[in-house]
This record gives C-alpha cells, structure tokens and sequence, in this order.
C-alpha cells in the first residue's frame, strides 16, 4: 500500500530524515515511535503531500511522488491526499460548525457527494466513534477526546485507504487517551491501513504489525512488537524504551 525508498529531507541546513525505507502492506498497522526531533512527524507529512522532501520517492498503491516540482507532482498530491486521510496533535474543527457539519465538508465540496448521502454517511461514522448524540453540538461544547474522536470520523469520512495518525493523543488527558486509542483500535481490528506516531506503548506493543524506531532521522530498527519490546537489537532501541516504559 505505500513503499518509500531513500526518503531525505533537509531544513535550515539540518537534516530531518536521512535515507527512509519503509513499507506498510494493506491492512497493516505501523507504528513509528522514538525520541522527540527523530523525524516521525515529519515522515507523516510528507506522505500526505504537507512537507516537501529533497529525495527518494514515496508511493501510495498505484502513484508515485517525487521531489520534482511539476505540474504532474501537484496533480498526484491531489490524488494521494483522497487516498489517504490525517489525524493531527491538535483536532481542528471547524469551531462555526457543528460535529455534523464539520465531517459532511470534505464529502460534499471535494467528492460532491449528495448532502443526504453525505449525511447518512457522517451518521453511520459518528456512531462508530461513539459520538452520534453530539451530532449537533459546537466543537467548544466537546472535550477534547470527544474533538479527537469527531476528527478521526471526519478523516474516514473520505474513505481513505490509508490512515496517518501523528501522536492523536497527545494533548489528552489519561482517560480520554484510552477513549480515542479504543477508537484506533477497532479501525485496526477492521483491517484498517495505518501508520500511527504515538507514545502510548500499550497500542504498539498490542495493536501494531510492525513497530519502527526512528532516531535522528533514520530507521534504527524494525520488528514486529514482540521483538521489539522483548529483544531489541540496537543501543538507540533499548535506551529508548528503558525511558519510555514505566
């Protein structure tokens, strides 16, 4: 489903991903974890056409991106950005708007659904991230694991192939953290595509196919989770993990 080969990315004279190869197979769940400032974020963005990159290539499914500004490069931006949907840090709804209306948008003004169709459809999602009886409520009336979950259906709204998850939890508080995880969770188990940055290591350890270890812009380390947690192999892994698990 997406294959990234030498993915390089230079800013301000630093280098932010320094040679990324990676694979995620239809239905996998990727995680990428790792100190702050080791690229992840970056990683994502650039999937999604959000960051530029100086090498390499990225392709989702049939398409295929380069660094090349051209008009073609812009044309496949489009195309990937309908292919592939993103759940960010912060929940950016629209704060006019209500839950509804906010994930009936994209369906309606970029794929030109039927509003009643689009409707139905934001229903049926909303439902399935446990949030049908806010429908009508403001953004501001919502916690923030309630936005977060009202955000996650407006992104499977445009029926993605691929989700792209960047740390969705991390501006909430523990209880909330478990409601939206629950969420990933269940996409996960329906065989949802997925590459999730996160530091809840409860999820890599029990949802992920494939964990990543990423460390000043490289891949220190692949495996599936239990490798990983139990047996890793390099210095950058262990030390990472001995921080992060309690």
């Amino acid at each position: 489903m997406i294959r990234i080969r030498e993915l390089k990315k230079r800013y301000a004279g630093h280098d932010v991903l320094r040679g990324i190869t990676l694979g995620v197979a239809p239905g996998e769940v990727s995680v990428l974890l790792g100190p702050s400032g080791g690229g992840k974020s970056t990683l994502l963005r650039a999937i999604n056409g959000l960051d530029t990159f100086d090498e390499g290539v990225i392709e989702v499914g049939d398409l295929r991106l380069t660094p090349e500004p051209t008009a073609e490069r812009a044309a496949t931006l489009l195309r990937i950005r309908r292919r592939v949907g993103m759940v960010f840090q912060q929940f950016n709804l629209f704060p006019h708007r209500t839950v509804l209306q906010n994930i009936i948008e994209a369906p309606v003004h970029v794929l030109r659904k039927p509003v009643d169709e689009a409707v139905a459809e934001a229903r049926r999602l909303l439902d399935r991230v446990g949030m049908l009886a806010k429908s009508d409520a403001m953004p501001m009336n919502l916690s923030g694991g309630q936005q977060q979950r009202v955000a996650i259906a407006r992104a499977l709204a445009m029926n993605p192939e691929v989700m792209l998850f960047d740390e969705p939890t991390s501006a909430l508080d523990p209880r909330t953290t478990a409601e939206v995880i629950g969420v990933i969770a269940d996409l996960a188990s329906a065989g949802q595509t997925m590459i999730v940055v996160t530091h809840a290591m409860g999820f890599a350890r029990n949802v992920a196919h494939q964990v990543h270890i990423m460390h000043e812009g490289r891949i220190a380390e692949s495996g599936p989770p239990a490798r990983i947690f139990e047996s890793p192999e390099t210095t950058v892994t262990r030390d990472f993990l001995r921080e992060a698990l309690p």
